[in-house]
């Protein structure tokens, strides 16, 4: 039988539960002093991401694409406390990167600079990895003091709350648009997130349901 399969999660981290233990301790007991944030990058393409849209009966609506794709990345940090969404906008043909990633950290250093310790919680890319990366170890051995990275449980998109920010921004912006050139399309996007700011954290992985 010729069918579309469905996609199912990926395997889990056999640390996962003892991972998240560490961030909900985190979260619970953050300083005041003291900042937490999300942080994720999300890709924005010149070729739509083609899917589903309301159209009119017995008609196809047609999206028409550039061609040639432009891909541009953004790196985001969602604040635990506020749902302030802090950004730094990739470079033409940077790439998810550890430059993006280290240009994202001054960001923060320098936005949050109120705070003594600014501990930014993200996935497992190389990138991101001091042991991995030398670019991030040297940038910690300067000012590890404060900006200090956690990681979230491997194949785990569910426990970091600014995933759910791209992916309605993809639902509503960058799925099927229709613009011609790259700066359109960040403009879009910008507008996009200044119109939502401050976002509301999901918090349901790290602050447990009170009991009916």
């Amino acid at each position: 039988m010729w069918r579309r399969p469905r996609p199912v999660l990926g395997p889990k981290d056999p640390q996962r539960r003892a991972k998240l233990r560490g961030l909900r301790y985190l979260l619970a007991n953050l300083a005041e002093d003291e900042i937490a944030v999300f942080q994720d990058e999300v890709d924005v393409n010149t070729n739509p991401k083609i899917g589903s849209m309301w159209m009119v009966r017995g008609e196809q609506a047609e999206v028409q694409t550039p061609g040639t794709n432009e891909k541009r990345y953004l790196a985001g940090s969602l604040n635990w406390r506020t749902g302030e969404l802090i950004l730094t906008e990739g470079r033409p043909r940077e790439g998810r990167s550890s430059a993006l990633f280290v240009r994202h950290l001054e960001e923060l250093r320098h936005r949050l600079r109120r705070y003594r310790k600014i501990h930014v919680i993200c996935d497992n890319a190389i990138f991101h990895d001091p042991e991995r990366c030398g670019r991030i170890r040297e940038y910690l051995a300067q000012w590890g003091h404060r900006i200090e990275l956690h990681f979230l449980p491997k194949y785990s998109p569910d426990a970091n709350p600014i995933e759910r920010i791209w992916w309605k921004l993809h639902e509503a912006v960058t799925r099927n648009h229709r613009c011609q050139t790259m700066q359109e399309l960040l403009d879009m996007v910008f507008d996009w997130l200044a119109d939502r700011r401050p976002f509301e954290v999901e918090r349901d992985v790290y602050v447990p349901r009170p009991a009916a």
